[in-house]
């Protein structure tokens, strides 16, 4: 039955993404940390670093991650082979990288960052160690993965989590360092990673690297690059548009002089409130994809995956409502043993995004729902021109709202690209693979949630009328999706 599949998917998206997500929700407690610690001007310097280091971690690993579980599924010598030719050529890209970029980039990429203060070039030279470190994880992480070592896999991310909060904690808070602190317990965490993985795969290391191998893997794993590329600029390229605004502008906007940093930290601090909705998404992307490749050649296939696409979507639906209505709410509530409110109240301001950001990745979501057909059908080719697709969106958006409408502007940009490519992997989907999805159920359901989350968003003041009022617009928004369930359920949606 397409209901006992379904709470399969449920029961996998839990057991797939636990591991992730505890890592990343320790991960997101810095956040108070953060906020409450630094001002937005520093907070807004750490967010440029690490948007720098995704768009130069696609040039670090060059498609070797994909390379290697594309072909380490042979013999045990055979993967040996692969797994040193690769590890090496990683290591070897990775140094010369860093020492071009050490040497040469200096001068263009730390004005970028707003590096060019004093101490800017010790965290850029920190950039440079965090990215050699990952860039030799990448290989042991997917030879886990491969092998099927779930556990040691789990247990090394979720140690690499917590020695970096931790150092983040004592160095600040006992040491009284700044935002270096960051950047240097990232180093020493990452540091700790690479080591558990040389013994957790150490039996690896025996193999003899071959040229012809490495041919083999570059042929595939370089076309991912422009790819990896284009979903960088999706993620992180808005920050630096934010940090170029004149004053001028941002004062126009706002009504307070902040400086462009300032505005890319408060930015930063809010967008990490979406959170929410994209942990639940990444859940349902790791057990979806193993999913709809089980039951792609199903009589009822289409049924069941527009089954399971109404179903994402009313928990998206519920997520959204929930975190769009009393986002406020949220970022006041208190931190145990922290002092501070979740998100310190100088960033604020910045909280107009969040419905729009969550928005986004909703339509991710959808993305990855309508990625099925387009790999069941082996027209993988394809997504590399959505992304790029998506990619010129996110400049444009950004080129042309961000003057208009500051933060707001990026946000606007970053949905209007996700949009655009769920409409064009559904698109294409359709065209190899037809599936009955019930848009106009989903559409109904979108449309309220965000009209709800709008209408409540626009009260000036909290108090407990305002509270009241949210609680009962949240209400009357989990009506709406109990009474869109039961109209799916009987059919006649």
């Amino acid at each position: 039955m397409a209901v006992n599949r379904i709470k399969e998917l449920f029961s996998d998206s839990v057991v797939y993404g636990l591991s992730s997500v505890v890592a990343r929700f320790i991960n997101y407690l810095l956040v108070p940390f953060y906020t409450l610690y630094f001002n937005p001007a520093e907070y807004g310097v750490v967010g440029l670093v690490y948007a720098a280091i995704m768009f130069l971690y696609v040039l670090y690993t060059f498609g070797m991650e994909s390379a290697y579980i594309r072909y380490a599924k042979g013999s045990e010598r055979n993967d040996k082979t692969v797994f040193v030719t690769l590890q090496l050529s990683l290591l070897a890209v990775a140094t010369l990288l860093g020492v071009l970029f050490y040497y040469l980039g200096k001068p263009v990429l730390m004005p970028l960052m707003s590096l060019d203060f004093e101490g800017g070039a010790r965290l850029f030279t920190m950039m440079l160690i965090i990215l050699w470190l990952d860039s030799l994880t990448i290989v042991p992480y997917a030879h886990l993965r491969i092998v099927r070592q779930s556990w040691v896999y789990a247990v090394i991310k979720l140690l690499n989590v917590i020695i970096n909060v931790g150092l983040n904690l004592y160095l600040v808070i006992v040491q009284g360092w700044g935002i270096e602190a960051i950047f240097f317990s990232n180093i020493l965490a990452s540091a700790a990673a690479v080591l558990l993985l040389i013994i957790a795969c150490r039996s690896m290391y025996s193999g003899t690297p071959e040229l012809a191998v490495l041919k083999t893997a570059l042929i595939f794993g370089l076309p991912y690059v422009p790819n990896g590329i284009g979903f960088a600029i999706n993620e992180v390229i808005d920050r630096f548009f934010l940090v170029r605004m004149d004053e001028s502008v941002i004062e126009a906007i706002y009504g307070h002089p902040y400086t462009a940093d300032e505005i890319t930290g408060i930015y930063n601090a809010c967008y990490k409130i979406a959170v929410f909705m994209l942990l639940g998404v990444q859940m349902f992307r790791l057990a979806w994809q193993p999913f709809f490749m089980r039951y792609a050649e199903a009589k009822d296939s289409s049924e069941l995956f527009g089954a399971v696409f109404f179903y994402f979507n009313l928990a998206c639906a519920a997520i959204y409502l929930t975190v769009g209505i009393f986002a406020q709410e949220i970022v006041t509530l208190e931190v145990p043993l922290l002092g501070g409110t979740l998100i310190d109240s100088r960033y604020w301001s910045g909280l107009e995004i969040v419905p729009w950001l969550l928005l986004a990745y909703w339509f991710q979501g959808w993305f990855i729902n309508f990625s099925a057909g387009i790999f069941i059908k082996d027209q993988t080719i394809k997504f590399p021109m959505i992304t790029i697709y998506g990619a010129v969106i996110t400049l444009t958006g950004n080129i042309l709202l961000v003057p208009v409408f500051g933060m707001l502007g990026s946000a606007l940009a970053t949905l209007l690209c996700y949009a655009f490519m769920s409409i064009l992997a559904y698109w294409y989907a359709q065209k190899y693979y037809p599936v009955k999805y019930p848009l106009k159920s989903v559409i109904f359901l979108m449309l309220s949630t965000v009209a709800l989350v709008v209408f409540a968003g626009n009260q000036p003041e909290i108090g407990i009328k305002e509270l009241f009022w949210k609680i009962l617009l949240f209400t009357l928004g989990l009506a709406v999706l109990f009474g869109t369930s039961l109209r799916f359920r009987s059919g006649r949606a």
